[in-house]
């Protein structure tokens, strides 16, 4: 089944469910909440295992808490290349249910992982879902990333890129609906979109060649526009979620999102909640994704042995 396939309605039912048993049915999770953090953990386990993909857990203590990162991969046949990470936090805030912050990115993740699988791709690919993105642990060495990063580093391999997906399910077509990015260049702002009908993939300046090769693979396999742009770490907008913890390492990174609190009212509050979302289009930006990593990471087509996993 094709990228543009996959914008059926089957795969809108498929990420609603996900989003609704993340936001819905679990709710807020977070360190102060560990019933709930863990059966998110176990939940985002079982669904990319149940696709065929066995899943790793890293896991790490916050005091006398234990939580976890959890990666699955699939292994490229070039895999000197260096890994294509494609990561989203799973965490919320306080109070907060999280379904664009940030189950819309997990939702967004599984069914790109389970899309991929059985494809055959020179670059090793890992699904990435990250604890403890937000405060009190967001900027601090505890966010999830952070460990996963050094990790990386320490172990001494070469990533080719990171793809952080942050918030990717709120859209709306009324006009002055967007703000503009705190702190970007002055000459861009006349060019800024005014309306929340966007993606956004947002770079450093060393992460240029990332940011270009993943806006050709996204805009090829969808129809959701994408206004990407590199600019200094200095503008700490752009800082903001788990993208950062890998520039950190002096990787590449790329963050992709629907823009955050420049757009959604129900940023980190209690109405961050399912139905206030945007399924098809979340969809579309599925299969941007899997268009970019199948660029990224050098799609040789299908394993004739294996076959999409309904």
């Amino acid at each position: 089944m094709s990228a543009r396939q996959e914008h059926s309605e089957e795969l809108v039912v498929r990420l609603r469910t996900h989003v609704d048993r993340l936001a819905g049915l679990i709710g807020p999770r977070h360190t102060g909440c560990p019933t709930s953090l863990d059966a998110a953990a176990s939940f985002i386990e079982r669904e990319l295992s149940r696709v065929g993909h066995p899943v790793t857990r890293q896991s790490y203590r916050i005091h006398d808490l234990e939580v976890a990162n959890l990666v699955a991969e699939m292994p490229g046949e070039s895999p000197e290349d260096g890994p294509i990470i494609v990561g989203a936090h799973y965490d919320t805030v306080d109070a907060s249910p999280g379904a664009d912050d940030n189950a819309s990115a997990i939702a967004v993740i599984l069914e790109a992982a389970r899309i991929l699988h059985g494809t055959r791709l020179r670059k090793t690919v890992r699904f990435a879902a990250f604890a403890c993105e937000e405060p009190p642990h967001f900027c601090t060495g505890e966010m999830g990333s952070q460990i996963y990063a050094r990790a990386c580093r320490e172990r001494g391999e070469r990533v080719a890129g990171m793809i952080c997906l942050e918030m990717l399910g709120y859209f709306t077509d009324e006009p002055g609906s967007q703000r503009v990015l705190p702190g970007i260049p002055r000459v861009l702002t006349r060019w800024f979109p005014r309306r929340g009908e966007f993606l956004a993939a947002v770079g450093n300046l060393q992460s240029w060649r990332l940011a270009w090769s993943f806006r050709q693979g996204f805009r090829r396999a969808s129809g959701v526009p994408l206004w990407t742009f590199v600019l200094p770490e200095s503008i700490n907008a752009i800082r903001l979620s788990d993208n950062s913890s890998f520039w950190d390492q002096g990787y590449p990174a790329i963050m992709l999102t629907d823009t955050s609190f420049l757009r959604n009212l129900h940023y980190h509050q209690p109405s961050d909640l399912p139905e206030t979302l945007d399924y098809p289009r979340m969809a579309q930006a599925t299969s941007g994704v899997v268009g970019a990593i199948s660029l990224l990471a050098g799609n040789l087509g299908r394993d004739p042995g294996t076959r999409p996993v309904d």
